[in-house]
This record gives structure tokens, sequence and C-alpha cells, in this order.
């Protein structure tokens, strides 16, 4: 359970609540930058009734990662699961902190995989899944049935603001990728290619009048 603490306003202090995922035995916790941005103060709370004040490591604005540390003794931590070998119809389950109610499991199956039409950048590969996911589940862990985790809670569409069964996670290969960058370097280091690029298709092939049915059509070339 994270508690982002933001600078007072006009009135009041602003806390915000979300999840966090311990990855490391370093003290490193994995979690969305949604949930920590604008923080003036970050506390960790554990299952053990612990409280931890945590440090910004780094973040990731493309992927809407960031990578905490504390420092403790005896800290669980998570193994991380292979999300490249997923399949639609899995067993998944979403940890986190629901509308404040720390530790709340929530179960259910993969009902997409790659998705990238939400957000406006190059770095989305969203897990969907029906297992329940609402404010507060942020930065919670998504785990198989062996525990381990393969996706990172991340964002859900409902016009309530609950959950409606159409939740989405950063695979984990993905977050672990960001995590050693931001380890290593405090940020992540991308190459640039400077192309803009669509996959070709049947229909597409078939408007371009072409035989050529694999491949990527560049459409910009950006300075």
């Amino acid at each position: 359970l994270l508690e982002n603490r933001r600078p007072p306003s006009r009135y009041k202090e602003e806390t915000n609540l979300g999840s966090g995922v311990i990855v490391s035995s370093q003290g490193h916790i994995l979690t969305n930058n949604h949930v920590i941005s604008g923080a003036e103060d970050i506390e960790v709370l554990l299952k053990d009734g612990r409280y931890l004040k945590a440090t910004l490591v780094g973040r990731d604005l493309e992927t809407d990662l960031a990578l905490l540390k504390v420092t403790a003794q005896n800290l669980p931590t998570i193994d991380f699961g292979d999300s490249s070998q997923l399949q639609v119809g899995d067993i998944v389950l979403a940890i986190g902190n629901p509308f404040g109610l720390g530790h709340t499991v929530t179960s259910g199956i993969i009902s997409a995989l790659n998705r990238s039409q939400f957000r406006a950048n190059n770095f989305d590969n969203f897990i969907q899944t029906d297992a329940a996911i609402n404010p507060g589940n942020s930065g919670g862990a998504l785990v198989n049935t062996q525990g381990k985790m393969i996706g990172l809670n991340t964002i859900n569409i409902s016009n309530s603001g609950g959950s409606q069964g159409i939740g989405f996670a950063i695979p984990s290969s993905l977050a672990r990728k960001v995590m050693d960058e931001l380890i290593k370097y405090g940020e992540v280091q991308r190459g640039w290619i400077g192309i803009e690029a669509r996959d070709i298709s049947p229909m597409l092939a078939q408007q371009l009048k072409t035989d050529i049915q694999y491949g990527l059509l560049i459409i910009g070339v950006l300075q």
C-alpha cells in the first residue's frame, strides 16, 4: 500500500492511496508513475504493519512506471513471470489497495493481449483482464496461478469509476526492462529510429496494389 502526500493546497494536505510491488531484496518497489506523481512524501505500509519512508529512484512517463526504494530488513519479494508466454483465458489474480481496502485480491482471466489504443505513446501493449481493478489498484501486481507477477495493474475503463470487467496491466517483461534501466541509469534510455510505420495487412496490400503481404510501410520520417 502506497500513501502519497502531496504539498498542501490552500486549505488542506492532499493524500493519495495506491499500490506497489516489492521487486528486490534491496528494497526496490515498482508502481505506476501516476500513483506518486506530484508527491512531497511517499510512505509504504507493509502487510506486517511497518510504515516505511520511500525515496524515488526514477520514473518513466512513457510507460507510466516509477521505481521507489525503502530501507528495511526481511522484505518479501515477488518473482517475475514471463508475460510473453501468456495466452487469452489464463487465470490471473489482481492484488492491490482498492478504495483503501489494503491487500485485496480479485480473480479473473486474461481477456486480450497487446492492447495499445488507450494512450498516445509508442510503448503500450497492455494485458486486458476481467479481474476487478478499481481506484487504488494501480501499481499492484497481476499474478498467475503460481504467484509470479506477469503484469502491473494500471488502468480500467469505466463510466462509473468502478470496475466493469475491463482492466489493463503493463506486461512484466516491459516493467522489468524499465526497472533495470531505472536502477542502472535513473532513467530509461531508448534508441530512436526516426520513422513512423504501420503493419502491412492484406487489406492495406490490396489498397497499395502490391503482392507484399508482410512487413512495415513507412508513412512518415521525423526530424
